[in-house]
């Protein structure tokens, strides 16, 4: 098996158990935050399209698949606004950004070669990334950053009182 094709294997098996974790919620449970400031379930979604733009997209090939107006609502590192404090997208619309960027990220990742993954993948100030140092690691960081917001999710769904998820 190639390695673009183990990578987007685990990037697409960590993006089911994301959408397994989101399959059952409904009104105001896509804004419900464990306490100001953390994240909710809306913004995790429009999240995970932006790392997947600059991880893959932005750091790997160059390009861009989503545009700055999208990817100011979810920002890096900031506190998280609560759904009165700000004017998000709608969810249909964050939800379509997420599979269309997944999709679009996939398809990246297999067409990738060996040689393309080996090379250096440098953060937007030119250094290289603490979290991984060619493209092959981006890509990987993809999965793990994926996972570890579902881990996230996991967390809100108890607090709403949903059961447990295998």
């Amino acid at each position: 098996m190639r390695i673009s094709e183990l990578l987007a294997e685990q990037l697409d098996g960590t993006r089911a158990w994301t959408l397994k974790l989101l399959h059952d919620l409904e009104g105001s449970d896509w804004h419900a935050q464990p306490r100001p400031g953390l994240a909710h379930p809306l913004w995790l979604c429009g999240h995970l399209a932006c790392a997947q733009h600059l991880l893959v997209h932005a750091r790997c090939l160059g390009a861009s698949i989503l545009d700055d107006a999208f990817m100011a609502h979810f920002p890096i590192g900031a506190p998280v606004k609560s759904a009165e404090e700000h004017d998000y997208p709608p969810l249909a619309e964050v939800r379509r950004v997420m599979d269309q960027a997944h999709g679009q990220t996939l398809a990246a990742i297999r067409h990738m070669t060996d040689g393309q993954l080996a090379e250096p993948a440098f953060g937007k100030d030119g250094a290289v990334h603490p979290h991984y140092k060619d493209k092959r690691g981006a890509v990987s960081h993809c999965a793990r950053h994926e996972a570890f917001h579902a881990g996230q999710l996991a967390t809100i769904r108890r607090l709403l009182g949903k059961g447990f998820l295998r």
